[in-house]
């Protein structure tokens, strides 16, 4: 145990010992010291920027720089400095430099220290481009998304640069990325439609600003872009509309015509409508040479065309009517491939020897100030009869040619027909204006012409002598036709009254002619007085009720109506009544003097007249007395004797013959019956009048 204690602590001792001694050996070398790690330094410093404090044992410890890279730093006592300011930009070599250190001391050895300076880059140059202006050519219709150009820009202190281009809007190019200057086609390039594109490509080092956190450095160029017309296009002949089929276009033209006299050949080119023949080349800015050809409808070698003009003219004259279809091809001279064709025809027509010619050279017309549009020019101040122009041609026997159609030329306000008729487009406000008439006979071509002066004539200054205007006539045909209906009310109105207001009146008249065609020649007259009051209702048609309930009516009134009547001998018939009656004279029948005298209250009843189907009368039986003022007369009704089938049938030919009679009264009355009438008939009451008081004085 001792002997192990004792070796235990020989050994501690000595380890003891050997750490002073170490200790010692490395304090001695070490008597100055650098951090061991980088040091950093931004760019763009100033001089005598420190970069890095050495540490000393002593004071009197001597540093000197054994490497300096680029002369960029010195030793201030124990601080290392920077020179002059650094630039990242311009440093040779990598970006951390190496400066190394020695340190001395009297007693000590010799130590060499290693500084390593690691130079930080800063945003402090703005991105460029090569060139402040890029041209660039491109082709139209060029597909979209195809690249037209890569434009980069160049920062010294970034590797990552962000681009934006102007236009934004309406965009013929747009860029890949943002971080791409990759210029691409937007959409279709047409060269009629744009020929040359400006854009504006922008860059900067810092994100869009919308993440802006520092300062900003951008640059930007201009491109121009060129739109190259290529050779897409065909002969467009010409004039011709233009058409749109998605992104090709197309020109249609209407052909070419002309007019030839039969039998006649026309020296130099043809003039055709509506211009020579003559195409170009669809891509305008290329215009190619084109060539023209004949191709078909030249059988016969009547016209030859120029090659390079177009020109068609005769070689010999046309020998037949009618019209000529040829069809000219156009095409390029270097691409045959681009091509197109139209149609030329030519009627061939019997040779006009006149011209249409107006019938005067100078016409004048005259508008009111306040007319308007549709209007017509009036030939005149004193009428309104409108002006009518009119062009002759002497071909025709009649000076009418029905091909002639008129134009107005040098005017915008009127119109004219067909027929020759001048109209207002629009209302007038000038005092006066002029135009050209022109006569065009389609069929030939040949034109006459005409001026026409319009006078405005304004309102309250018209002769007085003027005729009546269409406003008034008509004003005045409106009164006439009032006045009219108000006289037919008032004819209507005193007919009615006539007919229903005074029956008694009416019925007057057809017992007043009665009387007179019944009295005997040379014979007394004798009164008679009638009281039938049914057979005064009787001509009364009774609209409101229906024909057989009146038909009815009129049946119960003739067997409940009662005459007193003096009898007399011959028979008349009143044709305007409807009744025909049967009488006898008492002093001219010897059987009815003898009854008189034996009793002359006894009754004598005589049947008038035996009955027939056929006639439409009533039957009457009379019943005398001594007095003649009371003779009774008994109307018996027709149906008396028939069997029901018979009574029937005469109600319904009663009725139907009723309703004939009527039909033709209501149409008739108005224009059959007059005041003229009326007259004659009240004459004829008044005779009966006088003749049945002049038999009442006899008696």
């Amino acid at each position: 145990m001792d002997i192990i204690f004792k070796r235990k602590s020989i050994t501690t001792i000595f380890g003891c010992f050997f750490a002073l001694f170490l200790h010692k050996i490395c304090f001695a070398d070490k008597i100055c010291t650098v951090p061991s790690e980088p040091v950093t330094i931004q760019e763009n410093n100033t001089a005598d920027t420190v970069v890095v404090r050495i540490n000393t044992i002593t004071k009197d410890v001597t540093l000197n720089l054994t490497e300096n890279p680029g002369n960029a730093f010195d030793l201030k006592g124990s601080e290392l400095i920077a020179k002059k300011g650094l630039d990242f930009e311009t440093l040779s070599g990598p970006e951390e430099l190496t400066v190394q250190i020695r340190c001395n001391k009297t007693g000590h050895r010799s130590i060499t220290l290693t500084v390593i300076v690691r130079v930080v880059n800063i945003n402090d140059n703005p991105p460029s481009f090569d060139k402040s202006e890029y041209t660039l050519d491109v082709n139209e219709l060029t597909p979209v998304n195809t690249s037209i150009a890569l434009i980069e820009a160049i920062d010294d202190d970034s590797e990552v640069l962000y681009y934006s281009m102007e236009p934004t809007e309406n965009r013929y190019f747009r860029l890949e990325t943002m971080y791409t200057p990759n210029i691409l086609v937007n959409k279709i390039l047409d060269y009629d439609v744009i020929q040359q594109v400006k854009l504006i490509l922008h860059v900067q080092d810092t994100p869009p600003p919308s993440q802006l956190v520092e300062h900003s450095f951008t640059a930007s160029a201009t491109i121009i872009v060129n739109i190259i017309d290529i050779d897409n296009r065909p002969p467009w002949f010409q004039p011709c509309t233009r058409v749109t089929t998605g992104n090709a276009k197309i020109c249609l033209s209407l052909g070419y015509r002309v007019r030839v006299n039969l039998t006649e050949k026309q020296d130099g080119a043809l003039q055709f409508q509506p211009g020579p023949v003559y195409a170009r080349d669809g891509d305008k800015s290329r215009n190619e040479e084109i060539s023209y050809k004949i191709v078909r409808g030249n059988e016969d070698n009547i016209f030859q065309i120029d090659e390079k003009s177009g020109n068609i003219s005769m070689l010999k004259p046309a020998d037949i009517a009618g019209p000529i279809s040829l069809l000219v091809l156009a095409s390029q001279v270097v691409n045959r491939d681009q091509f197109a064709t139209t149609s030329v025809t030519i009627e061939v027509m019997k040779k006009s020897r006149n011209a249409p010619k107006f019938e005067k050279d100078r016409y004048e017309g005259y508008v009111y100030s306040n007319s308007g549009p549709e209007n017509m020019v009036l030939r005149d101040r004193t009428s309104n009869r409108p002006i009518k122009v009119r062009a002759r041609d002497e071909d025709f026997a009649s000076g009418i040619n029905p091909d002639v159609r008129y134009e107005v030329q040098y005017s915008s306000y009127v119109n004219i027909t067909t027929d020759g008729f001048i109209l207002l487009k629009k209302a007038v406000r000038t005092d006066s204006f002029a135009l050209q008439l022109r006569a065009v006979d389609v069929s030939t071509g040949e034109i006459g012409t005409a001026s026409l002066s319009v006078t405005v004539v304004p309102l309250g200054v018209q002769s007085p002598d003027e005729g009546y205007r269409a406003g008034d006539m008509a004003l005045l045909g409106f009164v006439m036709a009032a006045l009219l209906v108000l006289c037919l009310i008032v004819i209507g109105y005193l007919i009615s009254r006539v007919k229903k207001g005074n029956p008694d009146a009416f019925k007057s008249e057809c017992l007043g002619l009665f009387l007179k065609f019944t009295q005997p020649p040379n014979r007394p007259r004798d009164s008679m007085q009638l009281t039938n009051d049914g057979f005064l209702n009787e001509g009364d048609t009774g609209r409101s009720r229906s024909k057989r309930a009146e038909l009815r009516e009129r049946l119960d009134a003739v067997q409940a109506a009662r005459v007193r009547v003096i009898p007399r001998k011959r028979q008349r018939h009143c044709s305007s009544c409807g009744l025909q009656t049967h009488t006898t004279h008492s002093h001219h029948s010897p059987a009815g003097q003898a009854r008189g005298k034996a009793n002359k209250h006894k009754v004598k009843s005589i049947l008038a007249k035996e009955r027939r189907k056929d006639d439409r009368q009533k039957t009457v039986w009379f019943k005398e007395r001594e007095d003649s003022s009371d003779i009774e007369v008994e109307i018996i009704p027709d149906n008396i004797g028939l069997t029901p089938e018979e009574d029937m049938e005469k109600i319904e030919w009663d009725f139907a013959s009723t309703q004939t009679e009527d039909s033709e009264m209501e149409l008739g009355e108005l224009t059959m019956l007059n005041i003229q009438d009326l007259s004659s008939r009240e004459t004829a009451i008044s005779d009966s009048r006088e003749e049945l008081n002049t038999e009442r004085r006899d008696q």
